[in-house]
Formats: C-alpha cells, sequence, structure tokens
C-alpha cells in the first residue's frame, strides 16, 4: 500500500494495518471506491485510509493512529447524514458498518446494539419478541447517526426519541480510551450524546429501552389528489390537534410513486399523502384513525394491519441510496391556514417527481420532556418541514438546490429558528439552531471529552480553550 500520508511513513501504515482485525483500505485497493460511498450521491470524497472496524479494540487503534499523526478523522455508520459527514478528503474514514451485533433481552427489554446496524436489522432482532424503539422512519438509515442527532420516527409520539431511549453507551474517546456513558456514569458526556451528534466520541455499542410492539399495527397510506391539498392539510391539521399519542400521521406532497395501492392513471400525478400509524390497540386505533379516513375524497386507502417492520420499510424504495438529496427543514409550533396556503403554493412548482415536502406531526411524549434534560432542544416543536429535494442529474442541481432554498426561507416567518440536526444538508453552519438553548452546555462537554475537537467533521461544537 503506497499512500501520501502528512507525517506519516508506510512503515507506520502498515504497522497500523496489523493492529486490525478488519480491514484497512486505500485508495488503490480493490473496494475503495464502495467503501467511500455514502447514501448521498452529491458526496464524493477521497479518505486517505478507510478502517473498516471489526470491533471496539479496531475503533481504538485508529483513534489513536489519526491523533498520533495528525490526521483527520471522519465516522460512517449507516453512511446515511444528508450532509455526508461520513467520509471526506485526505482524512481517515473509521468505517463502523462492519459492527453489526444487536443483542436483545427481552425479559429486561432491553438491545445492545452496535454502530454499524441499521433500522431494519434492529427491528428485525428486537420483532422477533414483539419489541421495538422509536428509529427513524426510512430503515436504511443508520442507528448510531439517528440516535446522535436524537432520532424519531412512527413510536416517537407514544414513547418518545431514540436518545429519550438510550439507556447508556460505550464510547472511544479522543484519547483512545473506552469509557462507559449513562445516567450514573459519565453523566456530562451522557447528557451529550443524547443529540450532540459526533462530537464527543465514537460510539461502539448503544444500550436501548424497547416497548411492546406489533409485530403487527394499523398504519397505511391514504392519498388524495393534490388539487385537495388545502383541505386535506386542513383536515390533517384539526386531526393533529387532539389526536392521542398513540396516533401519528404525516402529511406528504409529491408526485405519486408507481405502488400497486395507487390506481396506474394517477401514477407520477401530483398528491397529497397522508400516512397513518397506530401504535396501540388496532380496535381502538380504527376509531380514531377513522376521521383521518373521512377527510375529502382519497383515490386509495391502504389502512389496515400490517408488520411494523414491513410499514418501517414501506418507504425506503422513494429514497434510493446513490441519488442526489438536498434537504432544508424547520420546526413550527402550529400548522397555520398561511402556511398552509404557502406549501400548497410551493407544491405546485416541486422541481423532480423524486421529490417531497413531507409534514410530519411530532409533539407527544417528545415535548414532555424538559429542554435540559437531553443535549437535543427541541422540545416544543408539534410539526416538522423537511424537503427532500432529490433528483438523478446533475445537471438540476442548481434548480432543485435554489427551489428547497426559496421554500425554506418562504416558510421561516413561521418557525422556531431550530432545526433537527440530522436534518442539516451543508457540511458546516446552523449549529446554534441544531442545539439552541443547549449550545454552551455542549460546549462544556466538548472541551471536558474533546478539546483539542479531533471529532469535529459533524455539526460541530467548537471546544473553548
Amino acid at each position: 500500500m503506497s499512500l501520501e500520508i502528512p507525517e506519516t511513513t508506510e512503515e507506520a501504515v502498515s504497522e497500523f494495518s496489523a493492529t486490525l482485525r478488519g480491514t484497512l483500505i486505500g485508495p488503490d485497493d480493490e473496494g475503495y471506491d464502495e467503501a467511500r460511498a455514502v447514501w448521498n450521491g452529491m458526496i464524493d470524497k477521497h479518505p486517505v485510509l478507510i478502517a473498516q472496524c471489526a470491533g471496539t479494540a479496531d475503533v481504538i487503534s485508529a483513534v489513536r493512529f489519526a491523533k498520533e499523526h495528525d490526521i483527520p478523522i471522519s465516522v460512517k455508520g449507516g453512511g446515511h447524514n444528508i450532509a455526508g459527514r461520513a467520509v471526506e478528503d485526505d482524512a481517515l474514514m473509521i468505517d463502523l458498518s462492519p459492527m453489526k451485533s444487536v443483542r436483545v433481552d427481552p425479559n429486561a427489554k432491553t438491545a445492545r446494539v452496535e454502530p454499524g446496524v441499521v433500522l431494519n436489522e434492529l427491528d428485525h432482532e428486537t420483532q422477533a419478541f414483539g419489541l421495538a424503539t422509536p428509529a427513524g422512519y426510512n430503515s436504511t438509515t443508520g442507528v448510531a447517526g439517528l440516535t446522535l442527532g436524537g432520532g424519531w420516527g412512527w413510536l416517537s409520539r407514544k414513547h418518545g426519541l431514540t436518545v429519550d431511549n438510550l439507556l447508556s453507551a460505550d464510547v472511544v474517546t479522543a484519547q483512545g480510551e473506552l469509557v462507559h456513558a449513562s445516567e450514573d456514569e459519565n453523566e456530562d458526556l451522557f447528557w451529550g450524546l443524547r443529540g450532540g451528534g459526533g462530537n464527543f466520541g465514537i460510539v461502539t455499542s448503544f444500550e436501548f429501552q424497547l416497548h411492546e410492539v406489533g409485530p403487527t399495527v394499523l398504519s397505511g397510506p391514504i392519498v388524495h389528489p393534490f388539487d385537495d391539498a388545502e383541505a386535506v392539510l386542513s383536515g390533517f391539521r384539526d386531526f393533529a390537534a387532539d389526536a392521542p399519542n398513540d396516533a401519528t400521521v404525516w402529511c406528504v406532497i409529491r408526485h405519486a410513486p408507481p405502488l400497486p395501492f395507487i390506481p396506474e392513471e394517477w401514477h407520477g400525478r401530483k398528491v397529497v399523502i397522508l400516512a397513518t400509524f397506530y401504535a396501540g390497540d388496532m380496535e381502538e386505533g380504527e376509531k380514531v384513525l377513522q376521521s383521518v379516513r373521512d377527510i375529502g375524497e382519497p383515490i386509495a386507502d391502504a389502512v389496515g394491519p400490517h408488520p411494523y417492520a414491513g410499514w418501517q420499510q414501506a418507504f425506503d424504495g422513494l429514497a434510493p441510496a446513490g441519488n442526489r438529496h438536498y434537504w432544508k427543514s424547520h420546526n413550527f409550533v402550529e400548522l397555520t391556514d398561511e402556511m398552509i396556503e404557502t406549501f400548497v403554493e410551493y407544491g405546485e412548482t416541486i422541481p423532480t417527481e423524486e421529490t417531497e415536502i413531507a409534514i410530519p406531526h411530532l409533539g407527544g411524549a417528545i415535548n414532555e420532556k424538559p429542554v435540559g434534560e437531553t443535549a437535543y432542544p427541541h422540545r416544543n416543536a408539534e410539526f416538522i418541514m423537511n424537503l427532500h429535494t432529490q433528483w438523478t442529474d446533475s445537471d438540476q442541481d442548481e434548480e432543485c438546490i435554489a427551489w428547497a432554498r426559496d421554500m425554506h426561507e418562504a416558510m421561516a416567518p413561521h418557525a422556531t429558528g431550530g432545526v433537527y440536526a440530522n436534518f442539516v444538508p451543508e457540511q458546516v453552519g446552523d449549529q446554534q439552531a441544531a442545539y439552541r438553548e443547549n449550545y454552551d452546555r455542549l460546549v462544556e462537554v466538548k472541551n471536558e471529552w474533546d478539546p483539542g475537537n479531533l471529532f469535529r467533521l459533524n455539526h460541530n461544537v467548537e471546544p473553548s480553550k
């Protein structure tokens, strides 16, 4: 392996490689391009080395090597981060994706999860026991990145954020040491991990609280013509105002995908989709969701009993790896008539068939926690807007990004000023919006655990020392 690494010799690289149970890959090695690829096809970075870690010992070795030779570190879990922070030019990528263990304790209702696990793999193991933890809405997302940013999904109105269900974590620090973090041990680090991103170390094991869910749940999409968008959004708002925490409905404006439950004549035409989910008793859910099903005159209604794991994967095909992605996001405390008009206005000009305007309804158990209990600060958001701008042709980059930024600006007067860190598309900026009231405390945690800012290829909290 012949590499040009600052202040590093070929011999040092060979010695590093010998310490790994996993594989060390360089630019000239087979599999390099596959290993450096991430979900967002806009990201095209070339790390100087990729350490595919088989376990915690490899992570420790990689951190110590990078620190000794002054090489920047990027960390890849599922590689799903919209900003592509898993990979950087001339950095050492510490690739955790081979670390796939999930160990469920069905009696304690907990799971220990390694950082290479993605959501469908976690669900596969926990659903064998009728258990789950709140985690995302695209099952190819990595557990690690999702959790460190806060994490929310279909179960969150009932059971809170992913980080609200995090019981402990094992962390490799900037000193290359393994520590345990929980409510009772290294409490400041544990607080920072729950929403502060990858700023403080590399998590090699997450311990989650699980809840009884499924294996069958009441869920499904209801599809309406875009011409009825204003009435559908108003009905969505009315339902959300009194919805029990077991119920979650997300509103999505997009072109109808070619799914079997949508009549063929509607494929490719603009629609409004109400994606429904009920976390409790099926019979009770039928009653609760009936008011959503009564909105307007839908084109299709696929609400019914579905496997929980299947519902978690239902929309994976709409955002495949390798497509070009650019997101913009806002948090809202309400959904006003003026906002609905703006959603409809920009729905008229969606730039590609893959793009969607997603409006998840959050609140519920998420907002029952005090702002300062975890690093994740957005405990007042009832709705989120995420512009899933998506396309395949690089010639459309400028058009698609401009559309997302324009709509984001148009919605800014209605927003809280906060933004979910996992939805920030730029590589730098928006830290204050992402961490809000908790930013100063995050700086204190950073000063304690990573004063040299070794872990900086993230939505970075800079140390003050």
